[in-house]
């Protein structure tokens, strides 16, 4: 990849990084990406941490959680995917090619992790953590301006089940308690009738965003 200066010292790493499942299944002999892309996700996790917890001493844990989110996300994954061309690269199954897979968010973010994951291998935390920032530079800057709204809890959880579970989480309003002019609001979130989350607040919409946040802390996701 041309928009790449990496170091590489093991190939077959990156060219593992690359084979999508489809196309493993199809090639005996072949491994998928999917190892490395768990290993790239939790590296990408710790990189972009450990820069925001540097970058910004004074924030709370839970303004660091959502600056990290900003950029730990499908949709920003893809992007910077595409920034650097990565879906003309892939090892793509018949079926997946004629599906448009090299396109797909999902399978762009996927791949990215998974190119993350070769890096760190291939070479230390350190070297790896140096290209990585370098190669996120663009959307880390833009989050420290503020040019990217933080996304809330909320929203943050509707993303990630929709992403990886496929399905929607739904709130309800369970209780309220004081007087009219001092409510404080219960509220739990499900996931297919199953409770994942609850919370309180003085509104119903902070009640949602403090079962959003039990939520997305509990599930990890």
């Amino acid at each position: 990849m041309e928009h790449l200066q990496w170091p590489v010292q093991n190939e077959a790493l990156y060219q593992e990084a690359l084979t999508h499942s489809s196309y493993a299944y199809e090639t005996e002999g072949l491994r998928s990406n999917e190892r490395l892309e768990f290993l790239g996700d939790a590296v990408l996790e710790l990189v972009i941490s450990e820069y925001f917890f540097k970058a910004f001493p004074g924030h709370p844990e839970g303004k660091l959680t959502l600056m990290r989110h900003n950029v730990v996300n499908e949709k920003c994954l893809a992007q910077i995917a595409q920034s650097i061309n990565l879906g003309l690269y892939l090892k793509l199954g018949k079926g997946e090619l004629l599906s448009g897979g090299s396109e797909k968010m999902s399978v762009l973010a996927d791949a990215l992790e998974a190119l993350i994951g070769a890096l760190f291998l291939d070479l230390n935390y350190l070297m790896a953590s140096s290209l990585i920032i370098e190669l996120f530079k663009p959307v880390l800057e833009a989050v420290e301006r503020g040019d990217i709204p933080l996304l809330d809890y909320k929203t943050m959880l509707q993303e990630s089940c929709q992403s990886r579970l496929g399905k929607h989480p739904v709130y309800q309003i369970t209780a309220e308690f004081g007087p009219p002019h001092d409510r404080t609001f219960e509220a739990v979130v499900k996931l297919e009738n199953k409770e994942i989350g609850r919370g309180g607040g003085k509104s119903k919409k902070e009640a949602e965003q403090s079962a959003a946040k039990a939520a997305w802390e509990s599930l990890n996701i």
